[in-house]
């Protein structure tokens, strides 16, 4: 990766805190039988819930893609708390929406919403190319046309394609914010843009700097990597290996392949305070519980409760 990228970079929040953020990748996956988006009307609330989210949350949007039956982002976020609070809060305002416009309260019952630390370059990179991939799984024939993902943001100098014309989001009137926005939220900080059909302008809502950068600011190695980016490799990390239980055997596989990666070693190898850090990593990234989490790492049942705080009490 190109020199002086860093990708745990100083940022300003969106409450103007400048501090160290991290990236995260955020999925929020749908019922298998039912269809979240039925309309253009549904897509343009999910990516504006997104936004919505993000600013509420405190978390910096990097790259979007929002399919029939799911979302995947790739945020910048302080902490895993608040990737998670802006995880669920998506899957919340969504709901409601969902609700309201179709009568079925059910939905997001079956939903989950997750967030997971992209905790080397490789997946960073290979991250954002699979959020941008998606656009491929709803139909579309090329990633350029698909109007609901944040690839627009990309290698575009920071300006809205050619001929576009825009209206500042701060600019709306109340009842136009509410009717195209769809919420009651103040917007007179944001520099978010609309276009004529009041869909927001990606170059506006996505850090696409800190994308850019991830792919030394050259498009043509972001697109090779969109179009050969292992899909199913990504799609078992930051979807379902945060949503399927493993053997512990197959755990211990996993928690051993981590370690290797960020401390050269097994993790039975490893110091306690090691051990800590990689165990509030596996909690997220994996769907395990205490009790198998102190047999992998071989720690009591309470020094595991110990080091995952509250999150970990009602299992």
């Amino acid at each position: 990766m190109q020199r002086g990228f860093e990708r745990n970079p100083l940022r300003e929040l969106p409450d103007g805190t400048i501090i160290k953020v991290y990236p995260f990748h955020v999925s929020l996956k749908g019922l298998e039988s039912k269809i979240l988006c039925r309309d253009d009307s549904d897509y343009d609330a999910f990516v504006k819930y997104i936004c919505i989210c993000a600013r509420r949350k405190g978390v910096i949007l990097v790259i979007y893609a929002v399919v029939s039956n799911h979302a995947h982002c790739v945020i910048l976020a302080a902490g895993q708390d608040d990737a998670d609070a802006f995880a669920e809060d998506i899957k919340k305002m969504f709901s409601m929406y969902f609700a309201r416009k179709y009568s079925d309260n059910s939905v997001m019952k079956g939903a989950d919403a997750k967030a997971i630390w992209l905790d080397s370059d490789y997946y960073l990179r290979n991250a954002i190319a699979y959020v941008v991939r998606n656009a491929m799984d709803n139909g579309a024939t090329s990633i350029q046309e698909y109007r609901w993902t944040g690839f627009r943001a990309m290698f575009c100098e920071g300006t809205p394609p050619k001929g576009t014309v825009t209206r500042r989001v701060k600019d709306l009137t109340k009842r136009e914010t509410r009717s195209i926005m769809r919420t009651g939220d103040r917007f007179d900080d944001v520099r978010w843009l609309i276009n004529e059909d009041s869909e927001l302008e990606p170059v506006s809502i996505c850090d696409w700097r800190y994308a850019e950068a991830a792919f030394r600011h050259e498009q043509s190695f972001f697109m090779r990597l969109v179009g050969g980016v292992n899909a199913a490799e990504m799609n078992t990390k930051l979807v379902d290996a945060p949503r399927k239980k493993r053997t512990d055997a197959e755990l211990l596989l996993s928690v051993n392949e981590v370690a290797q990666r960020w401390f050269m070693t097994d993790v039975h190898s490893l110091t306690i305070e090691k051990k800590s850090r990689l165990l509030l990593y596996v909690y997220h990234a994996f769907r395990t519980d205490p009790s198998q989490l102190a047999r992998t790492f071989e720690l009591s049942r309470e020094t595991v409760l110990n080091c995952l705080g509250k999150k970990a009490l009602s299992q």
